[in-house]
């Protein structure tokens, strides 16, 4: 598999911050102050000049940055991707990338793959994955792939915690990354008596136990938040530990469904289409 560039303990337990459509440079800038160091974008989420020159203003050297982009479905395919890659070095004004996903998986996934693999070993690329890639997809490309997916950035939090996904993850090597820990509070998230009663326990808030139960779970969070003060909160999970009965509790959660939508619903992936035409 492509090394991962940083330990995996580092990445998930500290410096997350998540880089959604709507950039807000004083929001990022925000996020550097209380300790954060890696950030999540896209192609798809057009910010990656934003990104790219907040991180230069911030008189942080890019070392300490880790910065993850995506291959959008219309960059997909072998040519497409590599000229997309291009582009998002200089828009991120930087020589590397430290973590480059497939965005979603459709199109030309095993072309946009072949060129990521060729940035990775150029040391254009330092950890090269997927997101959003279900069992049946994953399985398919990790098997034939030179450089097995470092990273599968999927949905999961307590109320889908992935774990047919992550027992073929586990397979390949591939490490499980989550979107929306949170689950942007749907089914109710922040008022689970589960969450508050193990919170309680434990002095802590909804979110960190949530997030410590993902952590201590083996998973890599992207905690997202506009507040600094409910940033400083999120970064507040590793000094204290969830016992054994505290992980039965939460893991009893799982519905082992999306609340978001499935890349295998027909409609969903007419949806996806539907942008192109």
């Amino acid at each position: 598999m492509g090394q991962f560039p940083m330990p995996l303990p580092l990445i998930g337990h500290r410096q997350l911050y998540k880089v959604f459509d709507r950039f807000n440079r004083r929001r990022l800038f925000t996020a550097y102050e209380v300790g954060y160091r890696s950030i999540d974008t896209a192609q798809a989420y057009g910010n990656e000049e934003g990104v790219g020159s907040a991180v230069k203003k911030s008189g942080i050297a890019r070392e300490e940055f880790f910065i993850t982009t995506k291959i959008w479905i219309s960059n997909a395919g072998y040519e497409k991707a590599k000229a997309s890659i291009e582009q998002s070095l200089q828009k991120l004004q930087s020589d590397y990338i430290d973590l480059l996903l497939i965005h979603q998986p459709f199109n030309d996934y095993y072309g946009t793959y072949r060129a990521m693999e060729e940035a990775y070993k150029n040391g254009m690329v330092k950890a090269i994955g997927v997101s959003n890639f279900y069992p049946d997809c994953y399985i398919d490309l990790a098997t034939f792939c030179e450089v097995k997916p470092a990273v599968n950035q999927v949905e999961t939090h307590v109320f889908q915690q992935q774990k047919q996904a992550r027992e073929y993850m586990e397979k390949f090597g591939t490490q499980i990354m989550s979107w929306g820990p949170f689950a942007e509070g749907k089914n109710d998230y922040f008022n689970n008596a589960t969450l508050k009663e193990v919170g309680e326990k434990n002095d802590k808030t909804v979110a960190q136990t949530a997030l410590r139960f993902l952590i201590q779970s083996g998973v890599v969070v992207i905690p997202k938040s506009t507040h600094k003060e409910r940033m400083a909160e999120n970064f507040k999970v590793l000094d204290f530990a969830l016992d054994d009965n505290d992980m039965k509790k939460i893991t009893s959660l799982d519905t082992g469904k999306s609340l978001f939508f499935s890349h295998q619903d027909p409609e969903t992936v007419e949806w996806f289409m539907g942008m192109f035409k």
